[in-house]
């Protein structure tokens, strides 16, 4: 076997961002891949959701402009938008290995396990180098209820071939909020259910709850305190069931948060230290193994795990072990739930703030920027510190995704309202508003 300097583990954003660092520092790096090349993004998360998302929105630009110049709401055409899906995800796997090629990064397919600290087998080979990086991501988790086995995930949904009339959501995570708006658009009768009376947890709960009326006006049935137990199948058609209520629906998916992919890898025998949030690392993304790394969603943080995230954490491992041994610094990190409309956040939100802190809300609805589009809704809470610096923000409306990465930005550099009005921006778009945003 070739002489190594790494081997990464997994092939997604993180990983490769990781194998592409160090070989642009002349090391000598292989890549184990054990499933799609390129990692769940490309293949089966965010840029398939976001193909399949496109469809909502174009559909709903046009529903909001109903009586102003569109007679009719056209219908989504699921296989289209799928096949049209699939122009994208199909050819990812084989261009990952062909791209590694043409920068000369070996690459292996097979199942990467420890078998001592410093040492892996992949089917009948066996490795030992100096470092090893993990970065196997994490996969959809299954709800442990009776009947489980008729539970599909987010990765069934993204594959459909066809769309079921009746579709129930369990869990009000970002994922369901998104699967649902798509099949909503798309044409199926969508329910979502929740163990308790807090969806969306992590966000906003004033934009949260304008979120859920604007979802239920559409059309998507929200129940709450709705405790799973089991799922029973009847025929073509599955029953939902908890303590007092039961449902019925073509399919069932379940969206109750992910779980690391780290039972394959044998880390015990490697010595690394792991939780069920995933591997424990260090400042340095260092786990108790000393020469093992670890980045991605695998990893046990605080960080969202995000596609983005994961790329900066696979680059800093790359940085490090070529000589760069600075502590890992994470900048402010936007969130987006791509639902309709979407809610986006970033940096120190109203449930965050100390008191010396100040919160400002602005309705933006009647703005220049959503009333052209006849939006319902564009509200936005932002956060300054003592200095009168914006530390962060929170946003709801269909361009939610776009204004928080200028407002990501603002936080990120530091820059004040009075430093703003000297920049000369593009009007009229997002950016150009930001000035009337800022106290």
């Amino acid at each position: 076997m070739k002489k190594y300097d790494a081997v990464v583990i997994g092939s997604g954003v993180a990983g490769l961002s990781a194998a592409y660092g160090l070989k642009a520092a002349e090391k000598q790096v292989l890549v184990v891949e054990e499933n799609l090349w390129g990692g769940t993004c490309p293949n089966r998360g965010c840029d398939p959701k976001k193909i399949l998302l496109n469809g909502v929105e174009a559909r709903k630009r046009i529903e909001q402009l109903i009586g102003k110049g569109f007679s009719d709401v056209p219908p989504v055409d699921w296989a289209e938008l799928q096949a049209f899906k699939r122009t994208f995800t199909d050819p990812v796997s084989k261009n990952r290995q062909e791209e590694l090629a043409a920068a000369k990064i070996d690459h292996l397919s097979g199942t990467a396990q420890f078998i001592d600290p410093q040492t892996i087998k992949v089917g009948e080979e066996t490795i030992t180098v100096e470092h090893y990086i993990l970065a196997t991501g994490q996969r959809p988790a299954i709800l442990p209820i009776e009947g489980k086995e008729f539970l599909q995930t987010s990765t069934d949904f993204l594959a459909l071939e066809k769309l079921p009339k009746e579709i129930i959501f369990i869990g009000a995570g970002y994922i369901a909020f998104e699967l649902a708006m798509i099949a909503h658009a798309a044409g199926s009768k969508v329910t979502i259910v929740h163990h308790n009376q807090q969806p969306l947890k992590g966000f906003e709960e004033e934009l949260v709850n304008s979120l859920v009326e604007q979802m239920q006006k559409a059309g998507i049935t929200f129940i709450f305190d709705f405790e799973s137990q089991r799922v029973i199948q009847e025929a073509s058609t599955y029953r939902l069931v908890s303590k007092d209520k039961e449902l019925q629906a073509d399919a069932i998916f379940v969206a109750t948060g992910r779980r690391p992919n780290i039972e394959h890898l044998q880390l015990e025998q490697a010595g690394v230290h792991t939780v069920k949030q995933g591997i424990v690392v260090n400042e340095y993304l260092q786990t108790s193994n000393p020469n093992i790394f670890a980045c991605g969603d695998i990893i046990a943080k605080n960080e969202p795990k995000l596609t983005p995230v994961a790329t900066f954490e696979g680059t800093y491992v790359a940085d490090y072990l070529t000589g760069k041994t600075a502590p890992i610094h994470y900048p402010v990190i936007p969130t987006i739930v791509y639902s309709s409309p979407k809610v986006a956040q970033v940096g120190r939100t109203k449930k965050q703030t100390t008191e010396k802190d100040q919160v400002t809300d602005v309705s933006m609805t009647d703005w220049f920027t959503y009333h052209r589009v006849n939006e319902p809704l564009a509200k936005a809470q932002l956060t300054y510190d003592a200095n009168d610096f914006l530390v962060g923000a929170a946003v709801i409306s269909e361009q939610a995704d776009d204004l928080i990465n200028d407002l990501t930005l603002l936080i990120n550099q530091k820059v004040k309202k009075a430093e703003l009005d000297q920049w000369i921006l593009g009007y009229p778009t997002l950016a150009s508003d930001l000035s009337y945003l800022l106290k």
